[in-house]
């Protein structure tokens, strides 16, 4: 075997040798949260009470969570919420009461009073809220905002559930019904919006509100109702009908709403000028 040369043997030493990234390589990474780099928390010092009685006090290091994992807890809970985008923006900061009659305020001040209380009732019979009445006077908005806070400031799993659109889901597939059913059971806390939405009819000239109620509708609310009653589970509702309505649809029904909301319930008058949708549509003109 023949000799090598100096210069071939720091050659082959070269060749072996790790190229480490450069610190510009390394900036390049692009993390979700620039804070913890994605490992959801960061080490902090804080100081700690040996004996407790503040006589020896040190610090060390703790292990604390951050605050990008409940922003991703609650991306997680707005996405199977099925709250749309639109209603995500709907806040108790942008309803507006100015200029509206004094039972607006008191749907704003119900609404407020029962986040307040939410805590403290939501395992209770009466854990629940109804804004029912006038279309257009914010039902839904102020509902929206409970929801909303709900998810964001309390991590409280809520699913939306439109009326007329959730019901037509229902009946589409016959092979998930009792697992669609389950959910809406289960959920935390339930949102039915427009429940019973009424269709306008012409009959003999006159125009009518027929509320949507098939005997297969009810069935479903009352299977959905009646189980979250049972097990106190909370409510959100809203309807352009009132509990009155609602007896003549299914008496069994309405009146287990009506006990659940009993502490929370606001009927806002038919009322033309309740209607902030029409009022905005006409200044528009």
């Amino acid at each position: 075997m023949m000799a090598r040369t100096i210069e071939e043997v720091l050659k082959e030493m070269q060749g072996r040798v790790t190229v480490q990234p450069s610190s510009e390589t390394t900036a390049a990474i692009n993390y979700n949260c620039d804070k913890c780099k994605d490992q959801g928390g960061i080490i902090e010092w804080r100081e700690a009470d040996v004996f407790g009685n503040g006589q020896y006090i040190r610090k060390e290091e703790v292990w604390v969570e951050c605050s990008c994992v409940k922003q991703k807890k609650i991306n997680k809970l707005l996405k199977t919420s099925e709250i749309t985008d639109e209603f995500q923006k709907m806040t108790f900061g942008n309803f507006h009461t100015e200029g509206y009659q004094e039972v607006i305020k008191k749907m704003y001040d119900t609404a407020f009073q029962y986040c307040q209380a939410f805590n403290s009732i939501k395992n209770t019979r009466c854990n629940s809220i109804a804004l029912i009445g006038q279309p257009g006077a914010g039902k839904t908005h102020l509902l929206s905002a409970i929801a909303n806070g709900m998810i964001t400031k309390l991590l409280v799993p809520v699913l939306y559930f439109p009326y007329i659109e959730g019901t037509e889901d229902l009946r589409s597939d016959f092979d998930q019904l009792a697992n669609k059913i389950q959910r809406l059971k289960e959920v935390d806390v339930l949102f039915i919006d427009d429940l019973f939405k009424p269709v306008t009819k012409v009959v003999n000239g006159l125009r009518i509100k027929e509320p949507r109620a098939t005997a297969w509708q009810v069935e479903k609310m009352f299977e959905v109702i009646n189980y979250r009653y049972l097990n106190n589970k909370p409510l959100l509702i809203s309807s352009e009908l009132s509990f009155d309505d609602m007896l003549d649809i299914d008496e069994a029904l309405c009146t287990r709403i009506f006990e659940m909301c009993s502490d929370y319930t606001v009927t806002i008058k038919q009322d033309i000028k309740l209607n902030h949708r029409l009022l905005k549509m006409r200044e528009a003109k």
